[in-house]
């Protein structure tokens, strides 16, 4: 069994479909809680390449276990050097490591698109795993916003980390 961390293709949006759905319909780590089709994923996907930054797939003997992905932060000019993760690992790969090989990835990936700082929103202050997954990659505890979700009948806080990339604010940007 051969892992593989590649940039996403076209042909993955079905997989990358199916594992986001699986976490809308049944987890906190996001909050929507429609899952969106895959033509609204592509689009999503699209989006992000459009901005020359990072959206990955962790493959294993042809299957796709699991996507990340950064986005800008906010949309203003000056949060431009600052990105938000996203990672999302099928049933199958949960706890074997795959994730933090994956968000490994996606900060050096990030780090060569000039992404200075990234950012983890994590849905559910309950969802040790991905904060774990981010501790293990070097990111550090900001601040929990509580109570800002509404998902499956209870309050859900928001865990927010940031990892610095590259030079970080010790320099000025290009």
């Amino acid at each position: 069994m051969t892992l593989t961390i590649r940039p996403s293709r076209d042909e993955d949006i079905a997989a990358i479909t199916a594992i986001y759905a699986h976490h809308v319909l049944n987890g906190t780590g996001t909050f929507e809680t429609e899952p969106p089709s895959a033509t609204d994923m592509a689009a999503r996907r699209a989006d992000v390449l459009g901005k020359d930054l990072p959206y990955l797939v962790a493959e294993e003997n042809g299957e796709v276990l699991g996507f990340a992905y950064c986005n800008w932060f906010k949309p203003r000019p000056a949060y431009r050097f600052s990105a938000e993760d996203s990672i999302y690992m099928s049933e199958a790969a949960r706890g074997r490591g795959l994730g933090t090989r994956l968000l490994a990835d996606l900060s050096q990936a990030a780090e060569a698109a000039g992404v200075r700082k990234l950012i983890a929103v994590i849905g559910d202050s309950a969802n040790a795993g991905s904060v774990g997954v981010h501790r293990s990659q070097g990111f550090t505890h900001v601040g929990v916003l509580k109570d800002c979700g509404w998902k499956f009948g209870e309050w859900r806080d928001v865990v927010l980390m940031e990892k610095v990339l590259g030079e970080g604010s010790t320099t000025k940007p290009e």
